[in-house]
């Protein structure tokens, strides 16, 4: 009886770790597209990653780096870099202060401990720390923040999390482990066999097929090799470029498109180091080619032609346009420039004369003024002319009255031009 439950629970163990790999193994999928495409042509299936890229150097230590960085509350919160490390076991510290007393563990990148240790501990040391891991050829990056705080009494030496971090209460003088542990492989594992996790494969599906029925087309690894599947003529009309891995194109070109090739394909990309796992997914449908009429054309009537005479040449006469015709649009130009010219001096003129009336107002003046006193003056006489005759007719008793009146009835002489003068004064 115990043999059985042992063996339900080993089972059930293997059917689980199955599971959890199966399920973290698949890959999701992140982009789909319909694609169309007439029947012999080439068509191409893009699918296109920079994460898939072969980028690992020839020294394989500068993928991986941890720093350690400290934020001081004074002055102005400044930052400053404590140490960095690579994976192959270089330390660097940034500040002589620090020289044999901080460091990291050599053996860091391979048991995944990356605590900061900290010998004879001083005031200038508290502050908040972080400790940064970085992994560049994955686009992987993790932080942990540690606060640390100095103390001069023995009983308030503590530490303690604060829901955000970890705070350590450190008494002045000792030694402080800030710690900073990742053993996740991608840390602490470096295969030589890292080309043999990172597999690129094209799956297809025929019209009516589930995705876990479909065919598999071609299998590429970083290592170089490449697997193709299916008949030999499928494996020529379909493959995926050679250098897919050292510029992250693995495109599907598939030639001499036939209706027999239409469905659903997929894109897998899985990169095992790092825990990437990608599905593009391409439905595929393949128009037929254009229909040609194979009925003869019809010729219009009147549009007979033997066709067994050969036709007579045809010459064109080709008549070269006249050199000077530009001088037909230069005289209408000129005409309308000389026609311009003419209205301006009038408008010109016309300005001018009105300006001379409005500056010059008593020269218009002096002649309207001129021309009535002539008129009044010539009215003036000739009633001092009637008033003389009228005054001779009556007869005065007096001898001194008669001759006054002779003398004030002789005309008076006026010269128009004195006169004139002192008007127009």
């Amino acid at each position: 009886m115990r043999e059985d439950v042992l063996l339900l629970q080993t089972l059930l163990f293997v059917l689980l770790s199955c599971q959890s790999d199966s399920s973290s193994s698949s890959s999701v999928v992140v982009a789909g597209y319909n694609v169309s495409a007439l029947a012999g042509s080439k068509v191409v299936l893009q699918c296109v990653s920079g994460r898939m890229v072969w980028t690992r150097d020839r020294v394989r230590d500068r993928q991986r780096v941890v720093h350690w960085d400290m934020y001081r509350d004074y002055p102005d919160y400044a930052m400053e870099r404590v140490v960095d490390m690579f994976s192959a076991g270089d330390q660097r510290l940034y500040s002589a202060h620090n020289l044999n007393r901080v460091g990291l563990n050599p053996t860091s990148f391979k048991d995944g401990n990356f605590s900061l240790v900290i010998k004879d501990v001083t005031m200038k040391d508290r502050g908040l720390y972080s400790c940064n891991l970085h992994h560049l050829y994955c686009h992987l990056y993790e932080t942990v923040r540690v606060q640390l705080n100095v103390t001069k009494s023995r009983r308030k030496e503590q530490s303690f999390w604060d829901g955000q971090k970890a705070v350590f209460v450190v008494l002045l003088g000792k030694t402080v482990v800030l710690p900073c542990v990742n053993r996740r492989t991608v840390w602490t594992d470096w295969s030589n066999e890292e080309e043999d996790q990172q597999v690129v494969h094209w799956d297809r599906q025929p019209p009516g097929i589930r995705h876990d029925r479909a065919d598999r087309l071609v299998d590429l690894y970083a290592s170089g090799e490449q697997r193709s599947y299916g008949p030999l003529f499928l494996q020529r009309k379909m493959n995926i470029s050679n250098q897919a891995f050292s510029e992250g194109d693995f495109s599907l070109t598939i030639s001499d498109l036939q209706s027999t090739d239409q469905g659903m394909y997929s894109c897998h990309l899985h990169h095992h180091y790092c825990g990437l796992h990608e599905r593009r997914e391409f439905r595929l449908t393949v128009e037929p080619p254009p229909v040609r009429s194979t009925e003869p054309s019809k010729v219009l009537p009147g549009k007979d032609k033997d066709t067994t005479k050969a036709e007579s040449p045809r010459v064109i006469n080709v008549i070269p346009d006249e050199r000077n015709h530009f001088l037909l649009p230069l005289g209408y130009v000129l005409t309308s420039l000389l026609l311009l010219t003419f209205i301006i001096l009038i408008i010109i003129l016309v300005t001018r004369r009105r300006r001379a009336k409005e500056f010059y107002p008593k020269a218009s003046m002096r002649s309207n003024r001129s021309g009535n006193s002539l008129e009044e003056y010539e009215i003036d006489v000739s009633e001092v002319n009637v008033c003389s005759r009228k005054e001779r007719r009556f007869d005065y008793k007096n001898n001194l009255l008669k001759e006054n009146t002779h003398v004030n009835a002789q005309p008076k002489l006026v010269d128009l031009d004195k006169e004139m003068q002192k008007f127009s004064k």
